[in-house]
């Protein structure tokens, strides 16, 4: 059985922060301020924040364009001759004026959206944005009505490239800072609780008693299998979402809720927030998911229906097949280390007045409430079947719905 300590080594070696030390901060941000600068677009300085704590380690910096041809040829890295996996682009977008500003400078300054000096970037390289390319290979459409494809479109022609040193901590002030814990952190506190399996629940959604009934059956097949002290790290997305999901705001207020009320049973628990930006990239991003859940200490994965999908804008399907995320994990080189858990579909079980894994058998007694139909309900002020959600929980999202708060 691989316990965590087993994974310490490789750990160390992938999550190496990039932030500089703080006592060389300050001859840094007054070296930055002479340097020509770059602003970054708020989804950029998300990236900053992932890069800048070891998510996507080894990567160093925005993508060069070697490292943006593998991960969008390969979904690979290739490092010191080893495929590392990496699936999803992170790159800096700079327009034709910024790249004649920055030609053949040693370092820039790049700037947070308010202005402030974030990060330099060394030895920076800029080469063509070919964005219709790069959404073809990382989505399989080209469709502008996809919001993060519209992102790109709507980005500068160039992309730059290189390493950077990140001169401050990446905050928001937004009450929720305390619950952003890099990997390190993550890492020390799952020591702390002597954990020896971290199952990953990731989600960008609130959380119903389905989801929890699988998080406690989690918990017991780890026991099963010989685990004593399996922990469940709820990993909610904290980057840029699209404007129908609901607000990490919300989704954390109700997060605390069901934890306060038990809903996992007797499984410690650790809330903290990813700071990724979704890109609604389907078996590529559950990949990307998967690998900085990994850095960030997590030793088994959960992998549901069609995690990092949407409908397809011009038509009523899911872009994407729902088990393909699943089945890609299965077999995608380099993710051997984290262990994949099954994803057990419950529905509502009328008889028994609860959520329950589905029973093919008697499949007249199960409903299916989807998102769709919950924030229908949630917007009309109906309250769902008992056994749905925690009381507390759908409380705090029919609120949101209704526009009761500002959550």
């Amino acid at each position: 059985m691989l316990g965590l300590c087993l994974f310490a080594y490789f750990w160390a070696a992938c999550t190496a922060s990039l932030l500089a030390p703080e006592a060389d901060r300050p001859s840094l941000l007054e070296a930055a301020s002479k340097l020509e600068k770059l602003q970054l677009s708020e989804e950029e300085l998300q990236w900053v924040h992932v890069l800048s704590e070891g998510w996507a380690a080894p990567l160093e910096g925005f993508m060069t364009e070697m490292e943006y041809l593998q991960v969008t040829h390969y979904e690979h890295l290739v490092v010191n001759g080893e495929l590392v996996p990496m699936a999803v682009p992170i790159v800096k977008a700079c327009s034709a004026d910024d790249k004649a500003r920055i030609a053949g400078k040693d370092q820039i300054a790049l700037e947070g959206p308010d202005g402030s000096i974030v990060a330099i970037m060394t030895k920076p390289e800029v080469y063509e944005h070919r964005k219709e390319e790069r959404a073809g290979r990382t989505f399989g459409i080209t469709h502008a009505g996809h919001p993060y494809i519209k992102m790109i479109m709507e980005a500068g022609d160039w992309l730059v490239g290189g390493k950077i040193q990140v001169l401050k901590q990446i905050t928001y002030n937004d009450g929720m800072d305390e619950w952003r814990l890099t990997p390190a952190q993550l890492k020390a506190k799952f020591a702390e609780l002597e954990a020896d399996a971290v199952f990953v629940f990731q989600l960008r959604n609130p959380v119903h008693n389905g989801h929890a009934l699988l998080m406690q059956d989690t918990a017991a097949k780890l026991k099963a299998k010989g685990y004593k002290k399996p922990v469940l790290w709820l990993s909610p997305l904290g980057g840029w979402t699209k404007d129908d999901d609901v607000p990490l705001k919300t989704r954390m207020a109700q997060h605390h809720a069901i934890i306060k009320n038990g809903v996992f049973g007797d499984t410690p628990v650790v809330l903290a927030i990813f700071p990724s930006p979704m890109i609604y990239g389907g078996p590529r991003e559950v990949q990307w998911h998967a690998y900085a859940r990994l850095n960030g200490g997590a030793t088994h994965y959960i992998v549901g229906r069609d995690p990092a999908g949407m409908k397809h804008p011009a038509k009523d399907d899911d872009i994407y097949e729902m088990w393909h995320g699943q089945k890609m994990l299965q077999s995608a080189p380099g993710l051997e280390k984290v262990q994949l858990l099954p994803f057990t579909f419950a529905s509502y079980d009328t008889k028994a007045g609860k959520m329950a894994f589905f029973d093919p058998a008697r499949k007249a007694d199960f409903v299916s409430i989807s998102g769709s139909k919950m924030r229908k309900m949630a917007r009309e002020g109906k309250t769902p079947p008992p056994g749905f959600m925690d009381p507390e929980g759908w409380e705090i999202l029919a609120a949101f719905y209704q526009g009761k708060t500002e959550l």
